[in-house]
């Protein structure tokens, strides 16, 4: 009977689960992830070639303007701060940090996410309900007031700085898995497989999670730049990343106070953060609505 039973399971496995459509990526996709690409290359590639002009202090060099404003130097094509550093310099620097902070704050977050999300919308009743009042319970609270309680108690670092990413980051994620999750558990094959007899486990992490990536890949990638945001607001108050390592958002704490005779200390990494988070965001929403179940049942 066990064996009728699995080799029932296995044909409706085989009949029943459909295969992945080839389809030709929307052009958004790829113009959206191609400036994101040069953009990690740049920050990533470039400290190592030896260009940079360096971050050392020259006081007979201080707050110089960009080259493209009189008075400025291709020297230093972005200016240099009150201490004679090298803007463009830094702003490499700091998104190299600030980019691998987006991409490990994503993944701390979508991994819980992922799972519970899974879990409310494959068993529903009394679990969905727990997960969902924890969810709401998440989102309701000020992420500023969570990382403060965090930061106060433990003392920072970046370590903490990745918990705080995952328990702001989670909810989000498990939302929408859970809407994900209970459209897929609606499809034939899955209801086939339960009258076959497939067990539990077999079903969610065999069938359910599989079908389930591409929407996971996309809220990772909005993720990146939630973290991002996060992380820049946590450091223009102190509570980020800490010197010596910095950020854009600890370049952008650093140069407010500048931004009546130096503006462009601050005005760089702000416009950093704004266009990166911009094409994440972009990126990330054209990957949902390629790959989320419930629009592709339309």
């Amino acid at each position: 009977m066990t064996e009728m039973t699995t080799q029932t399971v296995r044909a409706l496995e085989s009949s029943m689960t459909r295969k992945p459509r080839r389809r030709r990526r929307p052009n958004a996709v790829f113009w959206l992830a191609l400036p994101l690409v040069v953009i990690a290359a740049i920050v990533v590639l470039l400290p190592l070639t030896g260009l940079l002009p360096g971050t050392e202090q020259n006081l007979a060099a201080t707050r110089l303007p960009p080259a493209f404003v009189e008075g400025g130097s291709w020297a230093h094509p972005m200016g240099t701060d009150k201490l004679g550093r090298d803007v463009f310099t830094q702003l490499v620097e700091a998104g190299s940090l600030t980019l691998t902070i987006g991409v490990i704050g994503a993944l701390v977050a979508i991994g819980p996410g992922t799972l519970l999300g899974v879990l409310a919308g494959y068993y529903r009743g009394w679990v969905d309900r727990v997960i969902s009042i924890l969810i709401d319970a998440q989102l309701a609270l000020p992420f500023v007031l969570v990382a403060l309680a965090i930061i106060s108690s433990t003392g920072g670092g970046m370590l903490v700085l990745f918990v705080v990413l995952a328990i702001t980051g989670w909810a989000p994620v498990a939302r929408v898995t859970r809407s994900a999750t209970m459209s897929i558990r609606e499809r034939q094959f899955v209801l086939g497989l339960h009258a076959a007899g497939a067990s539990e486990p077999r079903i969610i992490f065999r069938h359910l999670v599989p079908n389930l990536a591409g929407t996971v890949v996309a809220l990772a990638t909005l993720q990146v730049g939630i973290a991002i945001l996060i992380e820049s607001a946590l450091s223009f108050l102190g509570l980020g990343v800490q010197p010596p390592a910095i950020s854009w958002g600890s370049m952008l704490a650093t140069g407010q106070s500048e931004l009546t005779q130096s503006w462009w200390i601050a005005v760089f990494p702000g416009v950093a953060i704004t266009l990166v988070v911009l094409l994440v965001n972009l990126l990330g929403d054209a990957l949902l609505t390629t790959y989320d179940p419930r629009k592709r049942q339309r």
